[in-house]
């Protein structure tokens, strides 16, 4: 009786533990599913950049804090590989490639080329793009209210930008007669940008003379060439110029050309003014979008592509001396937000 007792006594003890030892792993762990598998999806993102410069990594950084606020983080329920192709096609070429091969969730393409090339081989998973001036023109889609594929994203400019930045030039430099860009034709989207820089100018009977590079290393010598022969820099949205811009800055300066940009980054750097928008809002705004799809079960063929539709001037009055430039009352009344869009 004592040992039947013993046996009892000793079975529902282990069977306590047993219990016990479960609540414990349900606590630290994923509930499982039926199929014994964890409820919380991984999802996993493959990230394509052309190049590395402020206004890229910007848009890249608005993404990454987008895809968190939508309860979406790395190291917790997302993998995340970052691919960078170094301002090299080969490279950009060989993301690629090994990206169609990958099953991830998602592809985001930062800037046109790398755009252009994932979107070749990449047919069926979502993939967003950023950081891209013409998606038509590029080829990404054929219609920006419904792309109709596995691509869409957002455009990282409006053309109402340019034409109000070359307004600016004419209306508060009378002086400048010509503008020197330096440009990368290979770049489709430089070449959009400066046919509309262009038309925009010769409304004011201003003449945009071109400085032709190929790559990064050019550019120094391309902005020294204009050195009197123009009134004023300009440059687009162009990766290979806008990863030299620290040259043409100092060129500007040394020579007292005052130099207008297309990106905010450039002008925090040194450059005197544009009209455009902060690039981390335009990488959350993308950021958005790849929550709607990983989460919300949105389809790329069903999402429009979006514009940036804030536009201010963004005037730097701390580099403006450097340029010999005074920054008058009329200048500065065209920011809409001068706390947080002139720069001291």
């Amino acid at each position: 009786m004592k040992k039947k007792m013993w046996l009892s006594l000793t079975l529902a003890a282990m069977l306590l533990t047993a219990v016990g030892c479960g609540n414990k792993e349900g606590a630290d762990t994923p509930k499982a599913g039926a199929d014994g598998k964890s409820d919380q999806k991984t999802f996993k993102i493959a990230i394509s950049q052309y190049v590395e410069h402020p206004s890229l990594d910007a848009t890249r950084e608005g993404i990454l804090a987008a895809l968190k606020d939508g309860g979406i983080v790395e190291g917790d329920n997302m993998k995340l590989d970052y691919n960078n192709a170094q301002n090299d096609s080969s490279n950009n070429n060989t993301i690629a490639q090994k990206l169609e091969k990958d099953d991830n969730d998602l592809i985001i393409a930062i800037a046109t080329p790398s755009a252009q090339v994932v979107a070749e081989k990449v047919k069926e998973t979502p993939l967003l793009f950023a950081a891209v001036t013409d998606p038509l023109d590029a080829k990404l889609v054929s219609d920006l209210e419904k792309p109709g594929g596995n691509v869409t994203g957002a455009s990282d400019t409006n053309p109402e930008a340019t034409t109000q930045l070359m307004n600016f030039v004419s209306t508060h430099f009378p002086n400048v007669k010509k503008v020197g860009l330096i440009i990368n034709e290979g770049e489709p989207n430089a070449v959009i940008m400066s046919k509309t820089a262009e038309a925009a100018l010769k409304e004011h009977g201003i003449e945009l003379v071109k400085a032709a590079v190929t790559n990064t290393s050019e550019v120094k010598q391309a902005a020294e060439s204009l050195v009197g022969k123009v009134d004023a820099f300009y440059i687009t949205l162009d990766n290979n110029v806008v990863s030299g811009v620290d040259t043409i800055i100092s060129t500007a300066q040394a020579n007292k050309i005052p130099f207008f940009s297309s990106d905010r980054d450039s002008v925090e750097k040194g450059a005197l003014a544009t009209v455009g928008f902060k690039y981390y809002d335009h990488g959350y705004q993308v950021g958005q979008m790849a929550v709607d799809i990983l989460k919300n079960g949105k389809k790329p063929a069903d999402m429009k592509i979006t514009i940036p539709d804030k536009l201010d001037l963004i005037l730097n009055a701390k580099a403006a001396a450097d340029y010999g430039i005074e920054v008058t009352d009329a200048m500065k009344q065209e920011v809409k937000d001068p706390d947080n869009n002139i720069i001291q």
